[in-house]
């Protein structure tokens, strides 16, 4: 199976970086709007047979576009929301507690799955969500999936799933609003990147979790 993960458009909580993980959560920024109105543009070479979303509202509006224009209804659901920013809901992502959620979620992606963000998730709770969903879509039979979902999910699962992507390399390369991580694989014999932002993704060895390189397609991605 071919998956997109794409990270949903701008909200007025990316623009005042704030933790903003919660159900049903804040709706676009008028740029935000213009990402979503791009994509159905932007993925016009891929097949998409299916659409998911999460629960947040902002992965509906930005879908909203490519349902409509490729005639699919958006399946949604609650696995592949953003990791639970628990008690350091709403607060700056961009300072020491911003840092201290990142540094779980990455921990969580070099495997150590106890970990729990205080009055939220453990990395074996986030993972099984996502998990579930990912093989809901591989079961499906559908060739290409799309899901959009959220920076923090795509990025910590990329890094604990896909063979030739690791954590130094997620950590070091946030995803813009609407970027897409382009896989190829399944729940079964293990997953490929193949394009991370509109940079390819290197081969590694088989077997190994060396960290890959990027070569840039496009412009350089910008950071959060």
């Amino acid at each position: 199976m071919r998956l997109l993960l794409i990270r949903h458009g701008q909200t007025p909580s990316n623009v005042d970086f704030l933790l903003d993980t919660a159900v049903p959560g804040p709706g676009l920024t008028a740029l935000g709007e213009r990402q979503a109105a791009l994509l159905p543009e932007a993925l016009a070479d891929e097949d998409i047979e299916a659409l998911y979303v999460s629960t947040l509202v902002r992965t509906r509006l930005t879908a909203a576009p490519l349902a409509a224009a490729r005639g699919l209804d958006m399946i949604v659901r609650d696995g592949i929301r953003e990791l639970a920013a628990g008690d350091l809901e709403m607060l700056p992502g961009d300072g020491e507690r911003g840092r201290a959620y990142m540094e779980t979620v990455f921990a969580w992606a070099a495997g150590d799955l106890s970990l729990r963000i205080p009055g939220g998730e453990s990395g074996t709770e986030a993972f099984a969500r996502y998990d579930a969903v990912v093989a809901e879509a591989a079961d499906s039979g559908a060739g290409t999936v799309a899901m959009v979902s959220h920076g923090a999910a795509i990025r910590m699962w990329t890094a604990a799933r896909a063979d030739n992507v690791d954590v130094p390399f997620a950590a070091a390369h946030p995803l813009d609003n609407t970027g897409v991580v382009v896989l190829e694989g399944s729940p079964a014999d293990g997953w490929k990147a193949l394009s991370w932002a509109g940079a390819v993704v290197a081969a590694t060895g088989p077997g190994t979790r060396g960290g890959p390189t990027g070569q840039p397609l496009g412009g350089a991605e910008q950071a959060r």
